[in-house]
C-alpha cells in the first residue's frame, strides 16, 4: 500500500521562512532511515502558496486562481510518498519524524493512495493496460 504523509503548512512556511540547519539535518537523517528501510518513494517540501495556482472546474469551465491562499490550515508545506503495509506502520514512521516546524505545533496528515484494484470493474482492462504502459514509461515498476 502507498501512503502520502502531508505536512500541513503554517504561517511561517507560507511566509517563506526556511528551516534551520539543525532541522534540515534532522529531516535528512530521517529521510535516510526511510530510504534504508526501503519505504520512501518520494519526499519533497513545497514553496509557499503565493507562488502557486489553483484551477477550479465547473462543468466545462476552468478558472485559474493565483496564490497566495488564505486558509493556511488547508495548505500543504511538504510530503512523503511511502510504500508500507498498513496505516499503523505509516503512523509509527511519522511519529519518528522530526517536528517539521521547530517553533510550535505542526501536523502531518496521512492518507492512503488509491490503487487500481480499489476502482473495481469501473477500471476496465483497457484502462488498466493503458495505465500499466504509462507507469512503464515513467519507470514505475508496479
Amino acid at each position: 500500500m502507498r501512503f502520502v504523509a502531508m505536512v500541513r503548512a503554517t504561517r511561517a512556511s507560507e511566509a517563506g521562512e526556511m528551516p534551520s540547519e539543525k532541522l534540515l539535518t534532522e529531516m535528512t537523517r530521517f529521510n535516510e532511515e526511510l530510504v534504508k528501510a526501503g519505504v520512501m518513494l518520494a519526499g519533497e517540501g513545497l514553496h509557499p502558496s503565493r507562488s502557486g495556482a489553483r484551477v477550479r472546474y465547473e462543468g466545462d469551465r476552468r478558472t485559474v486562481i493565483d496564490g497566495p491562499f488564505t486558509e493556511t490550515k488547508e495548505l500543504i508545506a511538504g510530503f512523503w510518498v511511502l510504500q508500507l503495509s498498513s496505516l499503523e506502520e505509516a503512523i509509527e514512521w511519522m511519529k519518528r519524524a522530526p517536528n517539521p516546524f521547530e517553533d510550535g505545533a505542526s501536523e502531518i496528515e496521512i492518507r492512503r493512495v488509491f490503487e487500481a484494484e480499489d476502482f473495481g470493474d469501473a477500471f476496465t482492462p483497457e484502462a488498466r493496460e493503458l495505465e500499466a504502459q504509462q507507469r512503464a514509461r515513467l519507470g514505475d515498476p508496479r
